[in-house]
C-alpha cells in the first residue's frame, strides 16, 4: 500500500525515508524481477513523486545498488554465523571446500532477490548512475568481498589472500550467470517440458553453484601445491 509522506526536513527523516524506499524496492522484488521493477511503480508504491525518489538516488539502478549492498551485508553476516559450525576444522582440505561451498550456495540459494539483484549488475544496475555513487557503490562492495575473503581463510586457511580473493570473484560471477540460466523466462521452461532432451541444459541453481565452487576452491589449491 502506497504511503503518502510529508517532507523529510532532518537528516533522520531523510535517513528514514531512503530506507523506506529501499525496503519498499525489496518488497516489491520477491514478486517480480529486477527487469520488471520500474521507477514508476516504485514511487507509487512509496507514496511519493518520481522526482521525490530521485532527491534519494540518482536512478532506478542508483536504489537497486543500494539495495544489493544492504542485502550482501545482510548476507555475509548470516555466513559469519554459521560457517564456524559447518566446516568442520578438522576434516581435510577437499571436505572442507565442500563444506564450505554448500553453505555458501544454499544461503544464497534462500535470497532470490540478492541473486536476481547479482544477476543483473554488471549488465543493467551499473549503468545509468553517478560517477559518485558508482564509487561508492564499489568501495562498499570491496569492504563486502574483503569479508567475505577473511571468512574463506577462516575456513580453508591453506588458501592465500589473493587465492581467496580470486575464489571471491568466482563466487559472485558463478551467482550472477547461474541464477540468470537456472531461471529462464517460462517459455524456456515449456520447451524443455516439451522436449526431453533438451532437460539436460537446465540447471538447479545451488547444486551447480556448489559444484563450480568446490572445483574452483580445489583448483585453487592444487596450483599452489
Amino acid at each position: 500500500m502506497a504511503t503518502t509522506f510529508q517532507r523529510a526536513r532532518s537528516d533522520e527523516q531523510r535517513a528514514i525515508r531512503r530506507q523506506t524506499i529501499l525496503d519498499t524496492a525489496a518488497s516489491m522484488l520477491e514478486e517480480r524481477s529486477v527487469s520488471e521493477l520500474s521507477l514508476n511503480e516504485l514511487s507509487r508504491c512509496v507514496g511519493l513523486a518520481k522526482s521525490n525518489v530521485l532527491r534519494y538516488f540518482d536512478s532506478r539502478e542508483a536504489v537497486l545498488l543500494e539495495l544489493l549492498n544492504s542485502l550482501t551485508r545482510e548476507w555475509l553476516e548470516h555466513l559469519s554465523e554459521e560457517l564456524p559450525s559447518a566446516v568442520s576444522a578438522r576434516a581435510g582440505y577437499e571436505r572442507r571446500a565442500g563444506q564450505l561451498a554448500g553453505v555458501i550456495a544454499r544461503s544464497l540459494a534462500e535470497r532470490p532477490v540478492l541473486c536476481d539483484l547479482l544477476s543483473f549488475q554488471a549488465a543493467v544496475l551499473e549503468h545509468n548512475v553517478s560517477a559518485d555513487a558508482i564509487a561508492n557503490f564499489k568501495r562498499r562492495g570491496i569492504a563486502s568481498a574483503t569479508t567475505l575473503v577473511g571468512l574463506i581463510r577462516g575456513a580453508l586457511p591453506e588458501l592465500s589472500d589473493d587465492q581467496a580473493w580470486r575464489l571471491v570473484v568466482g563466487a559472485f560471477v558463478l551467482t550472477s550467470s547461474l541464477w540468470a540460466h537456472a531461471n529462464p523466462p517460462q517459455e524456456i521452461l515449456d520447451v524443455y517440458e516439451q522436449s526431453p532432451e533438451l532437460s539436460s541444459l537446465r540447471l538447479e541453481f545451488a547444486p551447480a553453484l556448489e559444484d563450480y565452487l568446490v572445483t574452483l576452491a580445489v583448483g585453487l589449491h592444487a596450483r599452489t601445491a
